[in-house]
C-alpha cells in the first residue's frame, strides 16, 4: 500500500510547482533566481459583475434596443456614462451605475465589471525558475533542508530563526518575547493563549513555527500579518522529535515560512525551507512510498496524532481495532516504547 510522504529532510532537492487560481502573466523568466516573497506572477479579476436590460429599462424590444446601445464590448465607463440613449421628445437614457467594464452586450443588455482586484502569485521558496507555466506560474528548484507541517495561515516570509525551544513539549508564552526578536522566525513549542500572537505581531516577527496550537486561536492565526505555520496539530501537542531535531540543530539560518494552506488532494503543504550550499546537487524526495517493515513513519491521527515510530511488521488482512472497526494495520513501536496497532491509512512515511 503506498503511504503519503512527510518531508522532513536535512537535504534534498526540492523542486515547487507554484501556480495562479486563474490565468495572468508571468513575471519571472527561466533560469532567473527568485526569493521566496518575490512576485512571479499575477492576474487580475473583478469582484462584481452587473447586468444591466437596457430594453426593460427603456420598456423597448431588446431588438431596439441594440440599435440605441452606444458602448461596446471592452469599453471602459466612467460612474454615469451614457451607456443607451433611445432620443425622442422625452430623453429616454440608461447611465453606468458605477465605472467598471463593458464585457458582454446582446439581447437588449449590457454585461459589466467592476471592483477589479489583484492577485499576486509568491515564490514560496528561493531557487531558480527551473520552467515557465504559461499565463499560470512557474516551477522553481532549490536545495536544502525542508520541514513540512499541517497548518498555516496563508502567508509568507523568510528570515533568520531563532529557537525558544528546548524540550519537544514546551510552551511558547508572551512573556518569552522581547525586542532582541524583532523581525525574527521564532521557533516555539505549544501556544494556548492570544497575547503570545498579539506580542509577535508587536515585535513584527517574520514568522512563528509552532508544535501546536489552541484551536480558538486559529481564526485570530489566520488575521496575523506574519506566517504562523503548525508543524504537529491542535491542542497540547509535543513538537515530533524528527523536526525538532532538525530545526532546533540548523538555528540562526536564514529560513523561509511557506504557512501556505494544506490541500492534501494538490499536494500542497505548508513547509520550512532551509537554503544550504551544497557541492553535488541530492536526488529529489518521492511523495508517497510503499509502506514496509522497518520504515519510520509518523501517525496522522489521534490517539498517537503526530507521534513518530517504526513499524515492526504489517498485519495481514483486516485488523480489528479499538473502535470496532476492521482495516489494514500495522504495528508501529512509538518512541515512547510501546507498539500499537496502527490503520494504514493513518500513517505517513517520514523521509
Amino acid at each position: 500500500m503506498l503511504a503519503p510522504a512527510y518531508h522532513v529532510l536535512p537535504l534534498a532537492a526540492i523542486v515547487r510547482q507554484r501556480t495562479l487560481p486563474i490565468a495572468g502573466r508571468v513575471l519571472a523568466h527561466l533560469n532567473q533566481r527568485v526569493n521566496a516573497a518575490d512576485v512571479v506572477a499575477e492576474a487580475s479579476f473583478s469582484r462584481e459583475h452587473t447586468l444591466i436590460n437596457v430594453a426593460r429599462m427603456l420598456n423597448i424590444s431588446a431588438r431596439e434596443a441594440d440599435r440605441f446601445i452606444k458602448v461596446k464590448q471592452g469599453s471602459e465607463v466612467a460612474q454615469g456614462a451614457l451607456l443607451a440613449d433611445a432620443g425622442g421628445l422625452f430623453a429616454r437614457t440608461v447611465r453606468a451605475p458605477r465605472a467598471g467594464r463593458v464585457i458582454a452586450v446582446g439581447g437588449g443588455q449590457i454585461l459589466m465589471e467592476a471592483g477589479s482586484a489583484r492577485v499576486e502569485l509568491r515564490a514560496g521558496l528561493p531557487g531558480v525558475v527551473s520552467r515557465i507555466i504559461p499565463e499560470r506560474g512557474v516551477e522553481i528548484r532549490a536545495v536544502g533542508a525542508l520541514a513540512q507541517g499541517v497548518w498555516g495561515n496563508g502567508r509568507i516570509d523568510s528570515g533568520l530563526m531563532t529557537s525558544l525551544i528546548e524540550k519537544q513539549d514546551d510552551v511558547l508564552n508572551a512573556e518569552r518575547l522581547d525586542m532582541s526578536m524583532r523581525s525574527l522566525v521564532i521557533l516555539g513549542g505549544h501556544v494556548r493563549d492570544a497575547d503570545t500572537l498579539r506580542a509577535a505581531m508587536d515585535l513584527t516577527v517574520r514568522g512563528l513555527i509552532l508544535s501546536s496550537l489552541h484551536s480558538s486561536l486559529i481564526q485570530m492565526a489566520r488575521q496575523m500579518k506574519y506566517p504562523i505555520l503548525v508543524l504537529d496539530g491542535f491542542g497540547a501537542m509535543p513538537m515530533n522529535s524528527a523536526v525538532f531535531k532538525l530545526l532546533t540543530t540548523n538555528a540562526k539560518r536564514e529560513i523561509t515560512v511557506n504557512a501556505e494552506r494544506f490541500d492534501r488532494y494538490e499536494g500542497i503543504r505548508p513547509e520550512v525551507y532551509i537554503p544550504l550550499p551544497v557541492s553535488t546537487e541530492p536526488d529529489e524526495p518521492q511523495d508517497f512510498y510503499y509502506l514496509a517493515a522497518g520504515q519510520t513513519v509518523r501517525m496522522r491521527r489521534p490517539p498517537y496524532a503526530g507521534a513518530i515510530g517504526i513499524i515492526e511488521s504489517l498485519r495481514p488482512g483486516l485488523s480489528l481495532l479499538p473502535s470496532g472497526l476492521r482495516a489494514p494495520a500495522a504495528d508501529v513501536k512509538i518512541e515512547s516504547g510501546e507498539t500499537a496497532i496502527v490503520p494504514l491509512a493513518n500513517l505517513e512515511i517520514v523521509g
